[in-house]
């Protein structure tokens, strides 16, 4: 290569090894004891979000005075925006504040939403109860915004990847993340519910307020403990630098064109701010190899003194941008799933409200507190998954988690498939029974039948989301460019909101074909209505939907990173296929 090329060509001067700038000390910062108290906060958050949300419905329902269908599109929404939102805290975190000035910031707005929501229910007078009331919701909409992205992604900063020990720790951090959360939001169904239902909604939302202001009390005694990622700029630039080089290039090759060389000026780099994790070099990959066109150096780049990010991108950069690519797929391959859990919140309390809920003769199981089964179930399997099936699946496969990222979604997803095929035969055993005992036109009648026929569903439920949930979580963190992981985290999150909104969806096409049938499957009185066969849609869409996870899941290529001679990567997943094509 001649002289003039020499501006764009890359600097050698700093081949380190960043395991062993990593582990030359002992940080003083990060770590599990830092991770403590942000899951903490999570904890918190968990447990005032489910603490609204498990019996929302019913506050909607008998106090607002809302249709069932309307309550249960409510929610959906506010759920939805809920999970929107986080890809604008997500952006503003990673381009402007950073993770933990977003985080305190957003705990700040949620308290207030949450204080609001209180009086909503207490001192505002009737007539203007219901505007204040989803006022409030809304305002902890945004509090989520800047909380959910944040939080998780915060405390796995806290585990440096270029420390083997720090990295081994991580491995297990989204397990016993998911555990503690889960932990917050099932004391939650089972305490505050019980409050709402027999207290009163003021005392049960002045707990979630007062669980709150601790929380962010915890967070801040642990300040000096974090390891703070600085804001690196808004992350979609990069992006859109590396779309525009390869349209600019479009008829450019490494062969017709081109110099045949690529540029690679920030592989090397070994500008790395202490206190953050040291950026690894990615291994490049033959996939959207139309991308490529926006590291290849032709003439004009060749005669430049400087280099125009928009017209010449690096290999690490483009590779970046294919990495966000590959998930988008996987993203809309999931988002049935949510729209299945979504009836948690919704139906499956609705269903609940109908049966025999006694415990001996003075206690009734409040209905939305059925939700603590899905905690329960994932406090149980959690451990289980953790330490006795990866062992096992470890020695079968030789994968270091037992099964893929990709194996592990794509499990879950096939148990919300079979969740949705039990609740269509529990329904279908409850409205018989209910016809059976004459009461098919008595919608406030309790069936005379146990709720507990309604355990394996949520016991689905939970080993869903131990699948799917925790995997969308330790994917979209794993295979994001560093710098994006806040957009990770959101996008994960956001899989869940528009769920939500395809679940509003689907109850509206369902509405709207049944009623011109003559034959309106999701009235008020559900001992007329067809929710069974609401299920079984939702069934029939997941299993199309699932073959689809599988098909895109196939020709996944995971992130490969290289240090030095030493490349570090999941090789291409072998989807739902078997364990074989999986390189470690």
């Amino acid at each position: 290569m001649d002289s003039s090329v020499a501006p764009v060509t890359i600097d050698n001067a700093h081949r380190q090894n960043p395991t062993k700038l990593s582990s030359q000390k002992k940080p003083s910062k990060g770590g599990w004891k830092a991770a403590f108290f942000v899951i903490s906060v999570e904890m918190a958050e968990r447990f005032a979000f489910y603490g609204l949300a498990g019996n929302l419905i019913t506050y909607l329902t008998n106090n607002l005075g809302e249709p069932v269908i309307t309550a249960a599109k409510n929610v959906n929404t506010w759920v939805g925006v809920s999970a929107i939102f986080p890809l604008l805290g997500a952006f503003i975190a990673d381009s402007y504040l950073g993770r933990f000035k977003t985080i305190l910031a957003s705990s700040v707005i949620y308290f207030l939403g949450m204080v609001l929501l209180s009086l909503s229910v207490s001192v505002i007078p009737m007539h203007s109860r219901k505007a204040v009331f989803f006022t409030a919701l809304y305002v902890l909409a945004i509090g989520e915004g800047g909380h959910k992205p944040c939080v998780q992604t915060f405390a796995a900063d806290q585990f440096d990847e270029n420390n083997p020990e720090e990295k081994a720790a991580k491995s297990s951090f989204f397990n016993w993340w998911y555990l503690g959360i889960v932990t917050g939001a099932s004391v939650a169904i089972v305490v505050v519910i019980y409050l709402q239902d027999n207290v009163s909604w003021a005392a049960g939302f002045g707990v979630l307020s007062g669980s709150l202001a601790v929380a962010l009390a915890v967070f801040l005694i642990g300040i000096r403990k974090y390891r703070k990622q600085r804001p690196t700029g808004s992350p979609f630039t990069s992006v859109a630098q590396v779309l525009v080089a390869a349209a600019k290039k479009w008829r450019v090759s490494e062969t017709h064109g081109g110099r045949g060389i690529c540029y690679e000026d920030d592989r090397r780099g070994g500008n790395h701010v202490k206190g953050q994790t040291m950026s690894r070099n990615l291994v490049r990959t033959k996939q959207f190899r139309f991308l490529d066109k926006a590291m290849i150096i032709d003439d004009k780049d060749t005669l430049s003194k400087t280099r125009d990010p928009w017209r010449l991108c690096s290999l690490n950069q483009v590779e970046e941008v294919k990495l966000v690519f590959r998930l988008i797929p996987i993203w809309l391959g999931c988002l049935m799933f949510s729209a299945v859990i979504t009836q948690l919140h919704t139906f499956f309390t609705k269903q609940g409200s109908t049966m025999l809920r006694s415990i001996g003769p003075n206690f009734q199981v409040p209905t939305a507190a059925l939700q603590s089964l899905v905690g329960l179930t994932i406090l149980i399997a959690v451990p289980i998954y953790d330490r006795v099936f990866v062992p096992i699946a470890r020695k079968i496969t030789g994968h270091p988690s037992g099964i893929t990222m990709l194996q592990r979604i794509g499990t879950g997803l096939f148990i919300s498939i079979l969740n949705m095929v039990v609740a269509g035969l529990v329904e279908t055993a409850r409205v018989n029974t209910a016809a059976k005992h004459g009461l098919i036109d008595a919608p406030k009648a309790i069936v005379p039948m146990s709720v507990w026929w309604l355990l394996p569903q949520y016991v689905l439920t939970g080993l869903g989301d131990v699948f799917t949930i925790v995997g969308l979580q330790e994917l979209f963190y794993d295979q994001m460019p560093e710098e994006m992981r806040s957009i990770g985290a959101a996008a994960y999150i956001s899989v869940v909101g528009v769920g939500s909104f395809i679940n509003t969806a689907v109850i509206s096409v369902v509405q709207v074909i049944s009623l011109r049938h003559g034959n309106e499957w999701l009235g008020d009185n559900l001992n007329r209505a067809k929710l069974n066969y609401f299920y079984w849609v939702l069934a029939g869409l997941s299993a199309f939907n699932l073959c689809a996870y599988i098909w895109i899941s196939k020709g996944f290529v995971y992130k490969k990173v290289e240090n030095n001679d030493e490349r570090v990567g999941e090789g291409k997943a072998s989807g739902m296929g078997g364990y074989l094509d999986v390189k470690v």
